[in-house]
């Protein structure tokens, strides 16, 4: 079986107060890949990035002093549209999910936001703990803070023997 995983469809990283022309653009093609993977009886994991009140005192707060996904508020939302019901969900308090171990994963394919930030450390992780498994980004179905840092981030997966598609 293949597991999807939909990293941080968040609103806030969408059109909110980290959101970018390049995430907007890719929310229709994300839709697409949630229903391919349903059709087919895959699974589907959606991340969120969950942060608490006390943010700007945390240690990202201090290095990213932009308040965000702040558990509760809109912002912090998976965009309408792309959950369904049964949808697993996994609530994050940073970049990289620590919990992938012990999985039975066969075969991963990331998708989501940001590439430069959250998809890269993800995608790393996974790779880490099941360096023989194929593990793929479609890259268009990824954003990143800005094109060029996007970019980067597809290279350094590339180099770390993650298929960029």
């Amino acid at each position: 079986m293949k597991t999807l995983i939909v990293v941080d469809m968040q609103n806030d990283f969408i059109d909110g107060s980290l959101g970018t022309a390049e995430a907007v653009t890719i929310v229709e093609a994300v839709k697409a890949k949630i229903a391919e993977y349903r059709n087919r009886g895959d699974e589907v994991i959606f991340t969120r990035d969950t942060h608490h009140e006390n943010y700007m005192e945390t240690n990202e707060g201090r290095h990213l002093p932009v308040v965000h996904c702040i558990e509760g508020t809109p912002g912090w939302e998976i965009r309408d549209g792309l959950l369904f019901e049964g949808a697993k969900v996994i609530d994050k308090p940073s970049f990289g999910y620590t919990g992938w171990a012990g999985r039975a994963f066969e075969e991963v394919e990331l998708i989501g936001l940001c590439t430069d930030i959250c998809v890269v450390s993800n995608a790393l992780i996974i790779k880490a703990l099941y360096p023989e498994i194929k593990v793929s980004v479609d890259s268009s179905c990824c954003a990143g803070v800005t094109p060029d840092s996007h970019e980067a981030a597809l290279t350094t997966m590339r180099m770390c023997q993650i298929e960029v598609v």
